[in-house]
């Protein structure tokens, strides 16, 4: 027993040891990216570990230099728009596929996962094409506004399987008591099923958040100004033929991050909830 109960204990802290050398490897750069905002540009060059003296200033100069009050506030307006979007597109898809039932359901959710495993860059060329030629023939401009950062994302398979999963371990017997009711579907989705997905709804939020805030390539492939582009683009502006600014490049790198962490610890204990309950039922 004492052989068994020592070995239990080697192994628990065994593990407790590799969990926490992949914390610290994951952390380092976050703590690399805040010391080196308070770095000069020279002490970033020789890689310095520690600043000399606090660089506050860096802060304003990153904000200053590369507008980042329109980056900001662009990215945010975009982010919102794309996560409303997603929530209502996503909830409306899931719902007739997890609790209506009708011809070639599974069909339709197996080519919706289907769409999971094709690259996105692979779907970069039609997406621009068609919002090319939307853009030629719609009353709104689609290129350099909105619609083209935040429309063509509203639709997130992933979205759709989450809520799906959800909305299917809802108990039958809900249903058949709203229908004695005379609730209908819809009223069912508004009344019951709506406020138990909070969960799974503030985990697909925060993915959508994540990525749309983090989102790059596209944003530079649909703008060429800087009217409507987001503050992942911002972050390039000190980047030229001379090199980085790498001091001022990493103070506009940490206000950046500050939302998303802001984001996640709001909603944290859903976001591991919606995982748990959602991803894993069958």
């Amino acid at each position: 027993m004492a052989t068994e109960r020592q070995s239990s204990r080697g192994k628990r802290w065994l593990t407790y040891g590799g969990l926490g050398l992949c914390g610290v490897a994951a952390g380092l750069p976050f703590v690399w990216m805040l010391l080196a905002s308070f770095m000069t540009e020279g002490e970033t060059l020789r890689r310095v570990l520690l600043p000399e003296q606090v660089q506050w200033a860096n802060y304003v100069l990153a904000w200053k230099e590369a507008d980042f009050g329109l980056y900001f506030k662009n990215s945010l307006i975009i982010a919102v728009m794309q996560v409303g979007g997603t929530l209502l597109f996503s909830l409306m898809a899931a719902y007739p596929l997890a609790r209506i039932p009708f011809r070639g359901r599974e069909v339709v959710f197996v080519v919706i996962l289907g769409t999971m495993m094709v690259p996105e860059m692979v779907t970069t060329g039609p997406n621009f094409l068609l919002i090319n030629w939307l853009n030629r023939h719609s009353p709104i401009p689609w290129l350099n506004n909105w619609p083209a950062l935040t429309i063509p994302f509203m639709a997130s398979a992933f979205a759709i399987f989450l809520l799906r999963q959800f909305l299917r371990g809802i108990p039958g017997e809900l249903w058949e008591a709203a229908r004695m009711d005379g609730a209908g579907h819809l009223r069912f989705l508004l009344q019951i099923a709506l406020p138990l997905c909070r969960a799974p709804l503030l985990t697909v939020g925060m993915f959508t958040f994540i990525g749309s805030w983090n989102s790059l390539a596209w944003p530079m492939l649909v703008t060429n100004t800087p009217e409507w582009r987001p503050i992942s683009v911002g972050l390039q502006q000190f980047v030229s033929e001379a090199g980085a600014e790498v001091h001022l490049q990493m103070a506009g790198a940490v206000v950046s991050t500050l939302p998303v962490l802001l984001v996640y610890f709001l909603i944290q204990k859903e976001f591991t909830e919606g995982i748990s309950l959602s991803g894993l039922k069958a």
